[in-house]
């Protein structure tokens, strides 16, 4: 993987130290989010799924952005799509973590209104951390039953999801490194209610056309997100940028 952005101090640059580049930053609640997208910006491959734009290095930088995180916040409807399991400890992560005071892996934290979620799942029986549930007051009650039961319940809202509130009571928890996984509908509220810190985004060096969303779906923000750009990676024609907000 080589280095485009900062230009690089020598042509033989060693290749990236991921860990690195992409450490939060410390001493304070930072959300990023890690999303990938074609070249006419399709956020899913045409069967729906956002697998078929991502490649072995984009496969990496996933791994590195979860071995960082505290909490990985993903909406259910990409969480039944995508398949999600637990994350497992890693050993790579493990000293860093532990040093750092974080448990050996992230937590996954569900945004759900209508809580259609498989509460049998790995994602809730095999969870080394129980799986955090996210939605509101006036869920439907056997929701909000199973999901205290099989999982870890945190309400914020009344009649929908507050995820400004939801995000201040995860840093309350002490997670502090938030990792937002999409998809587009939860991206897009994030945005809306100013807490979007960080985008990393893989450019895949694919047209795919079709109905796909867009990494963000949603109403439009009036006055729009100004994002600058800190660095670009680059490796098989795949661009992995990391955006801050300006």
């Amino acid at each position: 993987m080589r280095r485009l952005l900062p230009v690089p101090s020598a042509p033989a640059e060693p290749d990236v130290d991921l860990v690195e580049a992409y450490a939060y930053p410390p001493g304070r609640t930072w959300l990023r989010a890690n999303m990938v997208a074609g070249l006419d910006g399709a956020a899913q491959a045409p069967d729906g799924l956002s697998a078929g734009l991502s490649s072995p290095a984009d496969k990496r930088i996933f791994g590195v952005l979860r071995g960082l995180a505290d909490v990985v916040v993903v909406g259910a409807a990409t969480v039944r799509k995508e398949g999600y399991r637990p994350p497992k400890p890693k050993p790579a992560y493990a000293a860093a973590r532990a040093a750092a005071g974080q448990p050996p892996a992230p937590v996954i934290a569900v945004v759900s209104r209508g809580l259609a979620i498989d509460f049998t799942a790995p994602l809730f029986t095999e969870a080394v951390t129980p799986t955090i549930v996210i939605t509101c007051e006036e869920a439907a009650p056997h929701g909000l039953a199973a999901a205290r039961e099989y999982g870890d319940l945190l309400v914020a809202g009344r009649d929908r999801v507050d995820l400004a509130s939801a995000l201040d009571a995860l840093a309350a928890r002490g997670l502090t490194r938030q990792l937002t996984e999409g998809g587009p509908h939860v991206l897009a509220q994030i945005a809306a209610c100013g807490r979007l810190d960080e985008l990393c985004l893989t450019v895949s060096p694919l047209l795919t056309a079709g109905p796909a969303d867009r990494i963000l779906a949603g109403p439009a923000l009036p006055d729009g997100l100004s994002m600058r750009p800190v660095s670009v990676l680059e490796e098989d024609g795949s661009l992995f940028t990391r955006y801050v907000r300006a």
